[in-house]
């Protein structure tokens, strides 16, 4: 189990400091799971049991609206977490879906586990309350860029600011993501082509 979760524990000792004891802690009350491309981690209206840290693999969180249209506001890849924080903080029905968009491998923290490693593990708050204010202010980078930025350049930002994502990823995720058309975002694509 240590080798498939080593990612994790590299990601954490970037914030904080684990014993071995806790480290032991912490593995024992983990969940380990491989999800297929396609298959979701949370659906909209249930309510979000876990907090999944990214080891391997491409999942999309969206919205699917009452004509099933979706509607991207992340996606997540290695060293990434994923979950409706909403649902799972409030532990109440999800507004948003979690779909792995590839073969996914994740690390799993359910609401009760991650109450009990704040008792039992006291800097482990420490550092979901920095990867939560992290998320935080990304989200509400994001809702300004939304507003402020014109499809272009909101496209240019998401290609400089996640290049390992936008290759492994359809045309038309990125187009939702960004809130524009995949025709448009083709016309914005073939416009920077001839610009350069």
């Amino acid at each position: 189990m240590e080798h498939k979760i080593q990612p994790l524990l590299n990601y954490i000792s970037k914030y904080i400091v684990l014993s071995k004891k806790d480290e032991a802690v912490l593995m024992s009350k983990l969940i380990y799971r491989k999800y297929l491309k396609g298959q979701y981690i949370a659906q909209q209206g249930d309510v979000c049991k876990y907090e999944c840290f990214v080891i391997s693999g491409c999942t999309k969180m969206f919205f699917a609206d009452e004509e099933g249209q979706e509607h991207i506001v992340m996606f997540s890849i290695e060293d990434w977490w994923t979950a409706d924080m909403g649902s799972f903080i409030t532990q109440t029905p999800a507004d948003y879906n979690v779909q792995c968009i590839e073969n996914t491998e994740l690390v799993l923290f359910s609401y009760d586990v991650i109450e009990e490693l704040y008792t039992e593990i006291p800097q482990l708050e420490r550092f979901f309350r920095k990867i939560i204010e992290k998320a935080f202010v990304a989200s509400q980078k994001r809702i300004v860029r939304s507003f402020s930025l014109s499809a272009k350049d909101r496209y240019l930002y998401f290609r400089n600011q996640y290049p390992k994502i936008e290759q492994r990823i359809p045309q038309y995720m990125i187009a939702s993501y960004l809130g524009i058309t995949k025709e448009f975002l083709s016309k914005i694509k073939g416009q920077l082509i001839i610009d350069q």
